[in-house]
C-alpha cells in the first residue's frame, strides 16, 4: 500500500505567499522559501509553489524562488504558473523542481503535456485542473479561475493522462479557501477515471476533511494551505488522524 501524502501549497504572488477565498481577496501570509522549509521540518510530504498571477500577467514563473527553495528542501517540490511550453518545464526542472504543474497552457495546447512527458518523463508532468460547479456538473476554468472553458473536468483529466500527465492536481474553485471540506464527488469521479495519482485541492478545514477526501474521494494526496498557514492545525495532527483512519503515512508522530 502506498503512503497517502500531505501536500502543502504555497500560492505565490510578487514573491510572497498569499491566500484567498475562491481565488479572490488575497492576503499576504509570508515568505515562500522560509515557509517551505518550516513545513518540511513539520512533516509535509511535498511542497507546491503556484505562481497564481503568472498566466494572466503573461510572464514566466518564479524560477528564482523555486531555485532558492530547492537548495534547502529534501522533499519533492512542484512549481506551476506561467508554464507555457516544454522549454518552460525544462527550465523549472533545472531550477530544482521535481515536478511541474501545467494548467492554462495545456488547455490551449494539449500537446505541451505530450512533449514535456516525452522529453522529461511523465513522472514530472502534473496536469492542474481548476473546476467550478455548474448545475449538476462542473466546468474547467483557466487563467487563475477567471476564464471559463467548454471542458468537463473528468473527461479532461482522462485526456491529460492520455497525453502524458503523470499526476492530476484537482482544485475545486468553489471550495478554495472556504474550509468547508473538499468536493468529494468531483474528486471521486476524477480519481476513479484515471490511473495516475490525484491530489485533491480546495476546502480543507480540518484533519477530518483530509481523511474524508482520501477515503470517500479516493484521492492519493490532499493539498492543504490556509489551515496550516493560520496555525489552525499542524501537519502532524493531520497525519495522526490519517493514521487513526488506517492510512499509511510517512513520519507520523
Amino acid at each position: 500500500m502506498l503512503s497517502r501524502r500531505v501536500v502543502v501549497c504555497l500560492d505565490v504572488a510578487a514573491e510572497r505567499v498569499v491566500k484567498g477565498v475562491e481565488f479572490e481577496s488575497l492576503r499576504d501570509v509570508g515568505d515562500p522559501v522560509d515557509m517551505a522549509m518550516r513545513y518540511e521540518a513539520a512533516g509535509a510530504d511535498e511542497i507546491i509553489f503556484l505562481d497564481i498571477s503568472a498566466s494572466r500577467e503573461n510572464r514566466a514563473t518564479i524560477l528564482d524562488v523555486a531555485r532558492r527553495a530547492a537548495e534547502g528542501l529534501f522533499i519533492p517540490l512542484t512549481i506551476g504558473g506561467g508554464i507555457r511550453s516544454a522549454a518552460d518545464v525544462g527550465n523549472s526542472l533545472r531550477a530544482g523542481a521535481d515536478k511541474v504543474s501545467i494548467n492554462s497552457a495545456a488547455v490551449k495546447n494539449p500537446g505541451v503535456l505530450t512533449e514535456s512527458a516525452m522529453r522529461f518523463g511523465a513522472q514530472c508532468v502534473v496536469a492542474s485542473i481548476d473546476a467550478r460547479r455548474e448545475g449538476d456538473g462542473w466546468r474547467v476554468y483557466t487563467q487563475g479561475g477567471r476564464m471559463r472553458t467548454d471542458l468537463e473536468p473528468v473527461s479532461w483529466a482522462v485526456e491529460c493522462v492520455n497525453r502524458g500527465a503523470g499526476e492530476i492536481l484537482l482544485t475545486s474553485i468553489d471550495r478554495d479557501g472556504t474550509r468547508d471540506g473538499y468536493d468529494i464527488e468531483l474528486t471521486r469521479r476524477v480519481s476513479d477515471a484515471v490511473q495516475v495519482p490525484v491530489v485533491a485541492s480546495g476546502g480543507a478545514g480540518s484533519p477530518l476533511h483530509i481523511v474524508e477526501v482520501l477515503g470517500n474521494g479516493h484521492a492519493d494526496a490532499a493539498l492543504v494551505a490556509s489551515i496550516l498557514h493560520d496555525g489552525q492545525v499542524t501537519v502532524q495532527e493531520i497525519k495522526r488522524r490519517m493514521t487513526e483512519a488506517g492510512f499509511m503515512v510517512r513520519n507520523a508522530a
